[in-house]
């Protein structure tokens, strides 16, 4: 049997309020054994966008990153997010060693090609994104590696890119190697049965229930492709997707997903 290995992933939401950043943080010190956790970047970059004149542009939940986005988002993701994000967990108990995907190369990316937009500096990741020997490596000392959502592209470039797609790619990659959980963690306790009833959490989705809940309109708009890709990584061989409260991993209260 494989050891284990849990990779969380925490959104904006949590990175923007401090006191709810903390707490999470204290909590993922608890979840015992190996981890992996993937940031996202908060509203900082966007407010120092709009302080510098420029209005933040956003497609269909993407960032368009220009040039000058590209530095803005750089600063904040990889520099004083992610080393909030280390500095917290060290404070916690935990040892913790930031990264962007260019650090070891530990991820590279391609350039999102050009199609009806063009999103600039956005990396897509191709199957062999992850450097895992590295990431082993590091898993092995005991290190809990943090990732932001910065990557780079091998030729001296660095590339926007999505945390969840990270989050999806790097528990793909190490799967092989470990029986991976994946948690998405945010604001509710897990997939709601109805929207408005933050009580009405599915306990459990197997694929086959998924496909019946999305036919009868249950899972709809958002939630949609962030499960088409949960069950993906699914499909790729990582073990369970569980979506979460952040201040509640330690809770039992929560969604899993699992291929039957």
């Amino acid at each position: 049997m494989s050891e284990g290995l849990k990779i969380f992933k925490i959104g904006g939401g949590i990175i923007d309020d401090d006191a709810q950043l903390q707490r999470f943080l204290r909590e993922l010190a608890r979840v015992p054994g190996r981890k992996v956790l993937v940031h996202g970047g908060g509203k900082g970059a966007s407010q120092m966008l709009r302080d510098l004149g420029q209005e933040p542009q956003m497609v269909q939940g993407r960032r368009i990153t220009d040039a000058a986005t590209l530095d803005i988002v750089t600063m904040f993701y990889a520099g004083k997010t992610n080393k909030q994000v280390v500095a917290g967990l060290q404070a916690a108990g935990v040892n913790a060693l930031g990264l962007s995907g260019a650090d070891g190369n530990a991820i590279w990316a391609v350039l999102r090609p050009v199609k009806d937009i063009d999103y600039g500096f956005v990396g897509d990741l191709p199957a062999d994104a992850v450097n895992v020997p590295l990431l082993r490596q590091l898993l092995e000392t005991g290190l809990l590696p943090v990732f932001c959502a910065i990557t780079h592209d091998g030729a001296g470039q660095l590339l926007n890119t999505n945390a969840d797609t990270i989050a999806s790619v790097l528990a793909c990659a190490l799967a092989p190697h470990y029986a991976v959980d994946l948690h998405y963690c945010f604001e509710k306790d897990g997939v709601l049965r109805d929207v408005d009833d933050d009580a009405s959490v599915i306990p459990q989705i197997t694929a086959a229930e998924y496909q019946q809940l999305k036919a009868a309109g249950i899972i709809a708009a958002g939630m949609v492709p962030k499960l088409d890709n949960a069950f993906a990584a699914l499909e790729a061989g990582v073990e369970r997707v569980v979506i979460e409260h952040a201040l509640r991993i330690n809770e039992p209260v929560k969604t899993v997903l699992c291929r039957s």
